[in-house]
């Protein structure tokens, strides 16, 4: 009997060109309109039943009747950075590149479609292909939410994800039960003075130096506020404050991340910021503060996970699972596995010698993993459908 890792290397080549047209011709959030009409039209060539603009850009497709639901989702969408690789698929798109692998993601996705399209199961496997992970629209709320807002999930049972990780050695999976992911929390804060003249610095309230004060103690939040044992990180990635060399400004304003992987370190990370702004009044300034959620934690079910892991171990031997330390970064993925239980692992894709970095001009990957990636989702999706297990 062929193995599902022997049909996903057989069709390799498929999923590796789908990956290059992708990457050529990248489109950023909310606007993948040629990468959507690509999708839509190879699940409809593969039997699927086909929605397209779900959320806008997004493509859903469907296979089989009745209960399990199975999902399956990919991120589609692109960054606004300009390629700095000599490849022969580089992107085309000026200022425009798939820099953090969702080219990948939607490579192998297709790949799974490609591979269940052929098989016979209880139950009914769903695509979601989402728009736009990293960016947000008009209201700052990316694909997930809004893909959930259009019912993409309704009577799902349990849904797959992975992540290509161009700095984790090729071909290894990573990923344990719980917290996978960190949740992250976007915050714009402003520090506000009293402007005036550099030569009379004591009939102002200068926000600069105060902004000085304000970042030490942002910086001191999470070793002073969240226990060792768990994890939290705050970075500030803007600072920005005056016009004139010798003027004294008003305000200055800061915007940056904080990252938790639970619900206690986000307080105490929110409680820590607050108390570094408010060092403002101790000078007769003041603050304003706005956080919105990029995106909660990503929490992996057990069962669902145990599945993935024993499928990887059965195609490739226990060799390819990686001891897994949960990443500091965010992904919208968690909106889906707040609502139903899940599994999302990254998917080991370092160029041997010539690791590269996400969201960086020079980014790319080991495409040898793409039929892994392909053949662990399509097997695990195949016994979660003909099994009989309690996703609780």
């Amino acid at each position: 009997m062929t193995t599902m890792k022997e049909k996903a290397y057989a069709i390799a080549g498929e999923i590796r060109d789908f990956r290059h047209d992708f990457h050529m011709y990248p489109e950023i959030g909310f606007h993948e309109f040629r990468t959507a009409g690509i999708i839509g039209d190879t699940l409809k060539k593969l039997g699927y039943r086909v929605q397209r603009n779900v959320a806008r850009t997004g493509v859903l497709g469907e296979k089989g009747k009745g209960s399990p639901v199975i999902a399956i989702r990919a991120d589609i969408d692109a960054l606004p950075i300009e390629e700095k690789n000599d490849l022969p698929y580089a992107s085309t798109i000026p200022g425009m590149m798939h820099a953090c692998g969702h080219d990948a993601h939607t490579a192998i996705a297709l790949g799974v479609a490609h591979l269940l399209s052929e098989e016979e199961f209880p139950g009914t496997v769903r695509f979601l292909f989402q728009p736009s992970e990293d960016n947000g629209d008009e209201e700052d709320i990316s694909g997930a939410p809004r893909m959930l807002e259009a019912g993409a999930l309704e009577g799902v049972d349990a849904i797959l994800g992975l992540h290509v990780m161009a700095d984790l050695p090729r071909g290894k999976i990573f990923t344990i039960p719980g917290a996978v992911l960190s949740g992250a929390d976007v915050f714009t804060a402003s520090v506000l003075g009293k402007g005036g003249h550099t030569a009379s610095p004591y009939q102002a309230i200068d926000p600069i130096y105060i902004t000085s004060l304000v970042i030490q103690a942002i910086y001191s939040i999470v070793p002073r506020s969240v226990p060792a044992y768990k994890r939290g990180v705050i970075a500030l990635g803007i600072v920005h404050g005056g016009t004139k060399d010798g003027v004294i400004p008003e305000k200055v304003d800061l915007a940056g991340i904080y990252r938790y992987t639970d619900s206690d370190s986000r307080e105490a990370i929110h409680s820590g910021l607050e108390k570094a702004l408010a060092i403002s009044r101790s000078f007769g300034g003041d603050y304003a503060l706005d956080v919105h959620t990029a995106a909660p934690a990503t929490i992996n079910n057990p069962k669902i996970t145990e599945t993935v892991l024993q499928v990887t171990e059965d195609l490739f031997g226990k060799e390819h699972i990686g001891e897994y330390k949960p990443l500091p970064y965010g992904d919208d993925f968690a909106y889906f596995a707040e609502k139903v239980p899940a599994c999302y692992f990254m998917l080991g894709a370092g160029i041997e010698g010539d690791l590269r970095r996400h969201h960086d001009p020079h980014f790319d990957i080991d495409e040898s993993i793409l039929p892994i990636g392909a053949a662990i989702i399509a097997e695990s999706s195949l016994r979660l459908l003909r099994g009989d297990l309690d996703f609780a």
